[in-house]
């Protein structure tokens, strides 16, 4: 006998622990690897809305970045275990393009296990709010984009206006860089990526000469990473405009590492010179928009309003915030991709099962992974038993893969820990054996659900690398969810 279940014994447990995973992105399944190999009598279904796994992997991971795609091996190595199930094209509560009749209530999966695992990422955009943002044509959320490009079902018919000589990006991390990468790429490159072929055929014929990327504050305190910057300067044919000599320190050698690294590359500038480049994109610092202007057909957008803003001291300081000075500035820009941030939503029924949901900051209250009850109008809080988060619906839309991990790894020790210290896990239904998704099939067939199996989405998976092999990439992904069950049929 293991460790592990002598400590089962130890602490009362008879049986193996039964945990529902939603949300089948990399949070969720490295929290399930965590579980099952600390305890190995456990058992976990894992529930998605979509019949593919991978969330964010394989729908918000830039196309010429396939090495953050690797941790997909991992995610397979624990697909195919025995004591996993994955339950593709089935979500809970609602998710587009599924009615609330054709998806399944959280409190209908409840019953059946001893523990919860919210992990289903963000689905919302944070918004600028300022008059355009909603009335003009031409105005996209970077999410909605990344989607577009990468195949995810929700945008695949966005249809982006890339007419526009004159492009901004509001918002200064990798996403929005990943953005611009995509704009100012060379298409034949991009062919060569998991990129879908429609985004192909609209990129071709782009018109995109400019790209502006704004940010409030200055080059300190922008979110990009060295890499990501690094990768925009290289591209090929593409110019940098300069940063004004006034937003850097005098002397970056005093500077930590990463930021001074990051100045150095910006300093340093393009591969090509702006004047024989046929592109160029630039970093504007110290700019917040205020209205997005229509062109003359006042339907489209056809420039924006910033104001400037100034740094308040200390002004090279990684926190430094920004502030308005009452000067304004109209920039160009036919098109604008808003890339501020994402946020969760809280999942109908959750407040059926007393779980919190913090609308504001777009999380689930939480100490570790552990979802937290507090009092009304009170700083006291209880846990709640069985009931726990990871990812971006735990700490906000936040980190990268690897510090997903870590976070995902972090809740998945509170949860071995709360089991095999004999802690209290979710009673309804009863303390006997949990049935799990043995249980919940009779719900999920009568509601006329069609569930994906592992060895089903393998078989989309299939079809998708041989449809890319004609196409000479890696693979072509099915947009459709029509698509990909056709492929089953």
């Amino acid at each position: 006998m293991s460790l592990i279940s002598r400590r089962l014994y130890s602490s009362g447990r008879t049986r193996g622990l039964r945990l529902a995973v939603i949300g089948a992105g990399p949070a969720g399944f490295y929290t399930a690897y965590r579980v099952m190999s600390r305890l190995l009598d456990a058992r976990v279904d894992m529930y998605e809305s979509l019949p593919v796994p991978y969330g964010l992997v394989r729908y918000g991971v830039a196309p010429d970045h396939p090495e953050v795609k690797n941790c997909q091996d991992k995610f397979d190595e624990v697909a195919q275990s025995p004591a996993f199930t994955y339950i593709g094209n089935t979500p809970i509560g609602t998710s587009w393009p599924h009615p609330p009749n054709r998806s399944l209530p959280v409190t209908a999966i409840a019953p059946h296990y001893d523990a919860l695992l919210l992990s289903y990422g963000a689905s919302k955009d944070r918004l600028l709010n300022i008059p355009g943002e909603d009335t003009l044509s031409g105005v996209y959320s970077a999410r909605a984009f990344v989607g577009w490009y990468n195949g995810l079902p929700e945008y695949r018919w966005l249809k982006p206006l890339l007419d526009a000589e004159d492009v901004a990006i509001i918002g200064q991390g990798n996403v929005a860089l990943d953005v611009a990468r995509i704009l100012l790429s060379s298409v034949d490159e991009l062919r060569k990526t998991d990129i879908t072929d429609y985004a192909i055929e609209a990129l071709s014929k782009s018109k995109v000469k400019r790209v502006r990327v704004v940010g409030r504050r200055g080059p300190l305190q922008a979110a990009f990473t060295a890499k990501e910057v690094r990768e925009q300067l290289a591209l090929p044919d593409v110019g940098f405009h300069p940063i004004p000599p006034s937003l850097y320190p005098e002397d970056i050698s005093t500077l930590k590492r990463q930021p001074k690294r990051i100045l150095q590359i910006l300093q340093k500038g393009s591969a090509t010179p702006l004047a024989e480049a046929s592109r160029s994109w630039e970093l504007n610092f110290l700019r917040s928009p205020t209205e997005f202007i229509p062109d003359g057909s006042l339907s489209r957008i056809g420039s924006i309003n910033f104001e400037k803003n100034a740094l308040e001291e200390p002004r090279f300081a990684p926190e430094s915030a920004a502030r308005g000075t009452g000067e304004y500035e109209e920039l160009p820009a036919q098109a604008v991709f808003r890339s501020i941030g994402y946020l969760s939503e809280s999942i109908p029924g959750l407040d059926e099962l007393d779980i919190p949901f913090n609308a504001r900051r777009g999380l689930v209250p939480n100490h570790n992974g552990r979802v937290l009850h507090f009092s009304s109008g009170s700083e006291e809080h209880t846990v709640i038993p069985g009931m726990y988060t990871s990812g971006w619906v735990k700490r906000g839309p936040t980190g990268v893969i690897a510090s997903t991990m870590m976070d995902a790894f972090e809740t998945a020790d509170a949860i071995v820990e709360d089991w095999t210290s004999g802690q209290a896990f979710m009673s309804k239904g009863g303390e006997g054996d949990k049935g799990g998704w043995d249980a919940v099939r009779g719900e999920v067939k009568s509601r006329g659900i069609r569930p994906v199996n592992w060895e089903e989405w393998k078989k989309i998976d299939a079809a998708e690398r041989e449809r890319g092999k004609m196409l000479g990439k890696e693979r072509e992904k099915f947009s459709q969810t029509e698509d990909m069950l056709a492929v089953l049929e």
